[in-house]
């Protein structure tokens, strides 16, 4: 993965996070990140993919994650939240992106913006959704772990 694309990570989940808190217009918001360059080093057209992509499918991602959260999504923390909202947006759309890099690329999110520990709920929620989105790609990197194990 390319640190301009981790970069764009790292912005949209402060946008979508704001977006979250106040509810301000996307355009404004993204006019913000422009103006104040905190774009500078990420790869702008992800950014804008991931932060008005997430919202524009914000009910399809919610009711994925909605099967394997213990609470509504509304309730998670509002950084594990942006931070759920943009792996999940990634394993539905970004089929040629592998899922664990998604699930790596999610967890240093959550370590880098969260609080303690949310990594590992992050981690554990986005293997789920990866199961079911991504069954093929999920059963295939199992089975070519279990075929490199040595025999007895």
């Amino acid at each position: 993965m390319s640190q301009a694309k981790t970069n764009a990570r790292q912005c949209a989940v402060q946008a979508l996070y704001q977006w979250q808190m106040t509810g301000q217009n996307l355009s404004l918001i993204e006019i913000q990140f422009h103006e104040e360059e905190r774009l500078k080093d990420a790869q702008k057209s992800y950014f804008v993919e991931l932060f008005h992509g997430v919202p524009k499918q914000l009910d399809a991602i919610d009711m994925a994650l909605t099967e394997f959260v213990d609470r509504p999504v509304d309730k998670i923390d509002p950084v594990e939240r942006a931070v759920l909202r943009i792996g999940t947006y990634e394993l539905i759309n970004r089929l040629e992106t592998p899922y664990r890099v998604i699930i790596n690329e999610s967890v240093n999110l959550a370590k880098y913006f969260g609080a303690d520990g949310s990594h590992k709920y992050v981690n554990g929620i986005l293997d789920k959704v990866a199961q079911k989105v991504r069954s093929t790609e999920v059963q295939m990197r199992q089975q070519k772990q279990q075929n490199q194990q040595p025999k007895a």
